[in-house]
């Protein structure tokens, strides 16, 4: 039975990337987004250029719907290979320190930390039992290095972040990779870039170009990392990639001192 990506947050610009990249290489691809029918015009995109896929609306503001939601996932293709999880647009990231409020960040937890902790952690059952998988999270560059005016969603970003990068430390040995794709740029394609070509999102003058990178070279760094698993972070432009630092502990060393 060929392997499956379920792509949450799945629209024209990396998603859809994500999905033929993938697709390339043998993936079914479940997508998942809140509209159902931009869902089905890339379902129907994928279906054209072969690759077999379909779509599961849901509203990934309510982590409560996570269990039925992979349960139609597992119904219609049997199983979940790999999620790569990154429903962030403009909207989300623009808005400066000085105007956030509880209410802006518990709307944003919802989406960008809480649900996808629910999917992970879904998931990684059957992942370990054919010790086989890979969790993909897709993060903006304030998660890394916060920037005055695009706060909207770094402090959720940064802790899930965190959490892969925990994730990732847990699962050595296991067969299971997660990781995370920082991007500091708009992507070609997406509804973020085309809004803000519109005028319709102004992006602030924080003292800092923001470069245009085609979703398909991004789509290319999610392939390179499920294959080499050779890094638990990856960012777009590469040089701001993270470098390693090696654990302060380890849990083994830790339980017999």
């Amino acid at each position: 039975m060929s392997k499956v990506i379920a792509v949450f947050g799945a629209g024209t610009g990396l998603g859809l990337s994500v999905a033929r990249r993938f697709g390339r290489e043998g993936f079914r691809v479940a997508l998942v987004a809140r509209r159902k029918e931009r869902l089905d015009a890339l379902v129907a995109q994928l279906t054209a250029e072969g690759v077999e896929a379909a779509a599961f609306p849901a509203d990934l503001s309510d982590p409560a719907r996570v269990p039925a939601l992979l349960e139609a996932i597992r119904s219609r293709f049997g199983r979940i290979d790999v999620v790569e999880y990154g429903p962030i647009g403009a909207d989300q990231v623009v808005t400066p320190a000085a105007q956030l409020d509880a209410a802006t960040l518990e709307r944003i937890s919802r989406v960008l930390l809480l649900t996808p902790v629910e999917v992970f952690r879904a998931v990684l059952p059957e992942m370990t039992d054919r010790g086989d998988g890979a969790l993909l999270m897709t993060t903006g560059y304030s998660a890394v290095q916060p920037m005055p005016y695009i706060s909207g969603s770094a402090p959720v970003t940064a802790a899930a972040r965190n959490y892969v990068y925990s994730l990732n430390g847990e699962l050595a040995g296991t067969g299971v990779y997660a990781g995370t794709l920082t991007i500091a740029a708009l992507i070609t394609g997406s509804e973020a870039a085309e809004a803000t070509a519109k005028g319709d999102i102004e992006l602030p003058n924080a003292g800092v170009e923001v470069p245009v990178v085609h979703p398909d070279e991004l789509a290319g760094h999610y392939w390179d990392m499920y294959t080499r698993r050779d890094r638990v972070e990856q960012a777009y432009p590469v040089e701001l990639t993270p470098q390693a630092v090696a654990p302060a502990f380890t849990p083994q060393a830790d339980a017999t001192a």
